[in-house]
């Protein structure tokens, strides 16, 4: 996984640089797995823009992928390791004893050929899915499930994972990607390793038009648009925010330092914010 630079023969390919691709071994995904993925422009169901810079872009059909895990007791082999244009991380292939196959995140060092289980009897190895309580003190995993059963919802995209910190009583104590220390079920699953694809940080679009074919349509600043389109807009010339409370946003809900965390019922598992000084 390496990211592959251009030659500056145009504007556009000065910086570029993309993922080489080199991992991946198959090219058309699997069509059993496969959905239809509706593209809503940011729009509701009545037509009306809810959210803003959506729009365009490439088709693409939805993979399914298993978040879950739960064939337990049972060794699976990687067939491939295919591209996912729905997600920055790669996804894997793999056929159970019993031909089921089924997609899974890819993580670092797995290679196509070799077997993966779940269940609290798996390794401890990259690709093989656990409860919390059977994961030693200190391991790097990935595709964590906040509540047992419904699947990998944390450390999910390219190169994240989290730490197993503790394990007291029925909860286990981790470090998320953002540096929450949160506590978690012991009973939830986790996935072992670090999820692949690390190099895609390093990553250039090199030119307006990717964004474009990620469905993202420009975004413009509020200071040069018109008061009747942006709080922060009017004014004669080049001119500052000018407000009291600070930045908003086009519906004017405040950008800098507001706190729009409304859940309050898990705020006891939360150990230490992400955003703690």
């Amino acid at each position: 996984m390496a990211v592959r630079k251009y030659k500056p023969v145009t504007p556009g390919r000065r910086f570029m640089a993309i993922a080489s691709y080199d991992e991946i071994t198959k090219g058309k995904p699997e069509k059993a797995l496969l959905r239809p993925l509706k593209h809503s422009g940011g729009r509701n169901n009545s037509g009306k823009m809810t959210v803003r810079n959506h729009g365009g872009g490439n088709k693409t059909m939805y993979r399914l992928v298993d978040f879950k895990r739960q064939k337990d007791g049972m060794m699976a082999e990687i067939i491939a390791i295919e591209y996912d244009p729905n997600r920055t991380c790669r996804i894997a292939l793999i056929q159970y004893e019993d031909g089921v196959k089924s997609y899974i995140l890819a993580p670092t060092g797995i290679n196509v050929g070799e077997k993966i289980s779940s269940g609290a009897d798996a390794d401890i190895r990259s690709g093989c899915c656990l409860p919390l309580q059977n994961i030693p003190v200190g391991s790097l995993i990935h595709n964590v499930e906040l509540h047992p059963g419904r699947g990998g919802q944390m450390a999910r995209s390219a190169g994240n994972y989290a730490q197993l910190m503790a394990k007291e009583e029925k909860y286990a104590l981790l470090r998320l990607p953002s540096s929450e220390m949160r506590r978690v079920l012991i009973t939830c699953r986790a996935t072992v390793g670090q999820v692949g694809n690390l190099e895609h940080e390093n990553e250039k679009k090199g030119k307006a038009g990717k964004n474009r074919w990620l469905g993202r349509t420009p975004h413009v600043r509020g200071v040069v648009m018109n008061p009747r389109d942006h709080p922060h807009g009017g004014g004669e010339g080049k001119s500052p925010v000018g407000r009291k409370k600070g930045p908003v946003s086009a519906t004017g809900v405040l950008a800098l330092g507001f706190k729009t965390r409304r859940n309050k019922s898990t705020d006891k598992y939360i150990v230490k914010r992400r955003n703690a000084k």
